[in-house]
């Protein structure tokens, strides 16, 4: 049974090596469940976002002080490097290309990565790969080679590497891009089915209103807007404002 995740972001600021802020006073929480689309044009700072809710830059981050809180909490956990591992546990995070997260010679061996360093048995593990190529239409597929497969096929097979780990929380950073038609509504049929929170990084406003209920707008590495999907989508002078409309 998957643990649906609470995040929280207070006044989040940051810069890769000293160089000049990619976000700036980000605050939001995010409750068990909720399911959130990360908005905005492209430099916003939304993947440096992404990888902060999944502890893949926390020697970056001030520490906490007795003064100020952790700027990130995965379930009140701080995402620094202490509790990394943990975190990893509880947030799966899928990047934009699939050669970024895809490594394993078959697919079965690839999604299989995950488990195998989660001290579960054989069977486990087994079973964890088994359903996860299942839930991505994918379950002919375990001895495919990985160099095999389609666009689509390859986002797929990350997905279930990701899912395989069952994590509470799941945080997309473009998932639809470059798929065609065929991939994004078996995408969208996965994600629709997820039990857990999600946080969607897309420039797809259409796919947006199916599978979210609240948007976060980010724009220059701050947050412009947070609100429900219908009221951001149906501000017409926000989109535009925010390059969020063709």
């Amino acid at each position: 049974m998957t643990h649906a995740v609470a995040i929280d972001v207070q006044e989040l600021t940051f810069g890769y090596g000293g160089g000049p802020e990619v976000l700036r006073d980000v605050s939001f929480r995010i409750t068990p469940s909720e399911r959130v689309a990360l908005l905005g044009p492209s430099g916003a700072g939304k993947s440096t976002l992404l990888l902060h809710l999944n502890a893949l830059l926390p020697e970056t981050l001030p520490p906490p002080s007795s003064q100020s809180p952790p700027p990130v909490t995965i379930d009140d956990l701080p995402a620094t490097s202490e509790h990394a591992a943990e975190i990893r546990r509880r947030v799966g995070v899928l990047f934009q290309n699939p050669t970024d997260q895809l490594f394993g010679a078959t697919v079965g061996r690839d999604v299989a990565f995950g488990p195998l360093h989660l001290d579960l048995n054989s069977d486990e593990i087994q079973a964890r790969v088994t359903q996860a190529l299942i839930d991505v239409k994918l379950e002919a597929f375990a001895e495919r080679d990985t160099a095999r497969l389609s666009l689509g096929e390859r986002k797929r097979a990350c997905l279930a590497g990701v899912l395989a780990c069952r994590p509470g929380c799941l945080a997309l950073d473009e998932p639809f891009a470059n798929l065609d038609p065929r991939g994004r509504r078996q995408l969208r049929d996965i994600l629709g089915d997820f039990s857990g929170t999600l946080i969607l990084a897309t420039h797809d406003l259409g796919l947006v209103r199916d599978l979210t209920d609240r948007v976060i707008v980010l724009d220059g590495g701050r947050l412009c807007a947070d609100a429900a999907t219908e009221v951001i989508l149906g501000d017409d002078q926000l989109l535009e404002r925010h390059g969020l409309v063709a």
